[in-house]
């Protein structure tokens, strides 16, 4: 837990994600076309995946994607996109650093 908590904590944006989920790719890109250049772990494409996946479990994550922005956890896309909506995620993008305006 201290490591994921590290991990989270280096980047302005983090985001776990598995290479073959839609929504994963989803968020991935809507950050992208923000110009955030998110720090993203394929958990089914690295060597500790698996042992990073149980960590998020602790966190009350199950389901891909996972979005940590400012080394808070945000959560996954219904969470993303409703910030999104609500125009709240462009402040917190900047809030945390990882985008100028």
């Amino acid at each position: 837990m201290d490591r994921l908590n590290r991990i989270v904590s280096e980047r302005p944006v983090v985001i776990f994600s598995k290479s073959s989920c839609i929504l994963s790719h989803t968020i991935k890109s809507l950050f992208n076309d923000f110009g955030v250049n998110p720090t993203v772990y394929e958990l089914d494409e690295i060597a500790r995946g698996r042992e990073i996946e149980q960590a998020l479990s602790g966190f009350g994550c199950s389901t891909m994607p996972i979005v940590f922005i400012g080394g808070e956890l945000v959560g996954g896309a219904n969470e993303i996109m409703s910030l999104q909506l609500k125009s709240v995620l462009k402040p917190m993008l900047i809030r945390a650093g990882a985008l100028w305006v």
